[in-house]
């Protein structure tokens, strides 16, 4: 009956974690090919042609099809050239896209650290509450085990203990949507070590080491006891 019940678990965590990865839409060939102005010179990583395009500061933040403005593009794209001449011409850093997305969080799911250094020099927030899941970037890269973004957002004040609308933290997700490797451990050390509360418990009222116990990660097992969590 455990061995059912961890098995069911493992799966609805995978299902979640499909949902979660495809919930974000990137720019197809289709639309690439489709864009002109901003978003072309966005997705291409033109930096002149931004600056060229800018003094029509009404197309800036401009939306595609899937409400992405250019800077969401060149996001997607990894166009860094882009999105400093686009900050510097005065797009908004912060603006969500129609999957509620925004860049920060698209480069934090994408494991992007290089792009996701680049917004947050720039001054893009790591604060927002993003997505469908009513999340944050911070959560969106525990659960993926991106721990170099995980520690960038940190240091950048993304709140530690956000708690989405599956009643998880950055700290269960990197749990119950994790793998236990090292990549989740590594994500987990850097949550603890930043003083995350260990102590915010699931919809079900299982805290985080209640998880790991149920999972048998043992490693996270350790981290969390050495924390003192319960």
């Amino acid at each position: 009956m455990m061995k059912a019940r961890r098995g069911a678990a493992a799966f609805a965590a995978l299902a979640l974690l499909a949902a979660a990865a495809a919930a974000q839409t990137a720019p197809t060939a289709a639309d690439a090919a489709g864009y002109k102005g901003l978003h072309a010179a966005a997705w291409r990583g033109d930096a002149a042609a931004i600056a060229r395009l800018s003094p029509a500061k009404a197309q800036l933040d401009a939306r595609d099809g899937h409400g992405r403005t250019p800077l969401h593009v060149a996001a997607f794209a990894r166009q860094r050239d882009a999105i400093r001449a686009l900050a510097k011409a005065g797009a908004n850093l912060d603006a969500l896209e129609a999957d509620r997305y925004d860049a920060v969080t698209i480069a934090s799911v994408a494991d992007d650290e290089e792009t996701l250094r680049v917004l947050l020099a720039l001054g893009a927030s790591a604060k927002q509450v993003t997505s469908r899941y009513d999340g944050t970037a911070l959560i969106a890269a525990a659960h993926l085990g991106h721990d170099g973004v995980v520690r960038q957002l940190i240091a950048a004040g993304a709140p530690l203990d956000h708690v989405n609308n599956l009643h998880w933290t950055a700290v269960i997700e990197s749990i119950v949507l994790g793998d236990g490797g090292p990549r989740h451990q590594a994500t987990l050390k850097a949550l603890v070590d930043a003083g995350a509360n260990l102590q915010l418990a699931d919809r079900q009222g299982n805290t985080p080491l209640q998880l790991a116990r149920s999972r048998g990660y043992t490693a996270m097992v350790r981290v969390l006891e050495a924390a003192g969590a319960k």
